[in-house]
């Protein structure tokens, strides 16, 4: 019988490293289970496999018996407690208004604050963000973007969670290494705040899908390290006449910025009209980034967006914040639109 146990224990393992369902792998075991009892039930009394898988059916018998009356224990609890969460549902109050109790209560610190109020809480609730990369920039950005209450956060990214990303991407953890990087950002968003939707998009931004998705949004954020995505996002926020926050971060120092054509503010081309060559603008693999600031470049886009849904303040149009996180500190440049600009040169400003 130890033998079978070791198999059944090896089946198990392998099923944790596929990161298979447990319904898979319990019906893994339920096969050896079968397979085991025809064994002693066909062979005759004294068969070598016999012998090897525990001599007798009794055992296997008993075995399967305490298993049923487990699964049957674990069905009649489940039907239980869906008719009690039903019965409770019936009897809940009707709510009153656009949020919950609950909702009311965790968002109490905003509704406080003059600038945002139980209007802005409604227009962050109403609000559609697409979050392009769920990296270094994107996981603080889906983090606060979540627990602000923001309704549907969209998130895209072909990439995995790796070793190296743990350092500074802490929406990611160690047991999610090697599991899609949206679906693991979801799974931390939900766990964070359950009442908003995340729509994870778990491949590259290519031309052939960035309108139709952008245009489904209210705002876009761009968290990611390379030249050819930043300039595809642009393009496709300039087309759907929506702001572009924008991020960056080299070593020690980070930037943030909003691009919006439609409000008179430059677009990210106006500013950056061409790449530069690799050798000057080295991604973080290659230049290295120090963990925390992420966090804090991220942060301040989160801002923006918040600042974006609600109304308040005043964003990063036409400006760009330059943190040096180094020296601890930070400086502000104004940013002027190109009307000879390829990609925004020739939009109509809102009136």
């Amino acid at each position: 019988m130890l033998l079978v146990f070791l198999l059944a224990g090896v089946l198990w393992g392998i099923g944790v490293m596929m990161n298979t369902p447990h319904s898979a792998r319990w019906l893994m075991i339920g096969l050896l289970y079968v397979a085991v009892l025809a064994i002693q039930v066909a062979l005759p009394a004294g068969n070598p496999l016999r012998m090897a898988t525990g001599e007798s059916p009794a055992p296997w018998l008993i075995v399967g018996g305490f298993a049923a009356i487990a699964v049957g224990y674990r069905a009649v609890l489940r039907k239980l407690r869906g008719r009690a969460q039903a019965e409770e549902a019936k009897v809940a109050p009707a709510q009153d208004g656009p949020f919950s109790d609950t909702e009311l209560n965790r968002y109490a610190r905003h509704i406080v604050l003059r600038e945002v109020g139980g209007v802005g809480q409604k227009r962050l609730k109403d609000g559609k963000v697409l979050v392009v990369g769920a990296g270094g920039l994107g996981a603080p950005v889906l983090q606060y973007l979540a627990a602000a209450g923001v309704g549907t956060i969209g998130v895209i990214d072909d990439d995995t969670v790796e070793n190296t990303n743990l350092q500074r991407q802490i929406i990611h953890t160690d047991d999610r290494i090697g599991m899609p990087k949206v679906f693991s950002a979801k799974a931390a968003m939900e766990a964070q705040n359950p009442f908003v939707t995340v729509r994870p998009y778990h491949r590259r931004l290519t031309d052939d899908i960035v309108d139709e998705l952008v245009a489904d949004y209210d705002l876009v954020i761009d968290g990611t390290d390379n030249f050819d995505t930043r300039y595809r996002v642009n393009a496709a926020a300039v087309r759907a006449g929506i702001p572009l926050i924008s991020g960056a971060l080299t070593q020690w120092e980070g930037q943030v910025s909003v691009f919006d054509p439609a409000q008179n503010a430059p677009c990210y081309r106006c500013i950056f009209p061409e790449a530069p060559a690799p050798e000057l603008a080295p991604n973080c693999a290659e230049a290295g980034v120090i963990g925390p600031l992420p966090g804090v470049v991220g942060s301040m886009m989160a801002v923006e967006a918040v600042k974006l849904l609600t109304g308040a303040g005043t964003p990063l149009r036409g400006e760009m914040v330059i943190y040096d996180a180094l020296y601890g500190e930070s400086r502000k440049i104004a940013l002027a639109r190109r009307p000879d600009c390829e990609t925004c040169g020739k939009q109509v400003v809102a009136g």
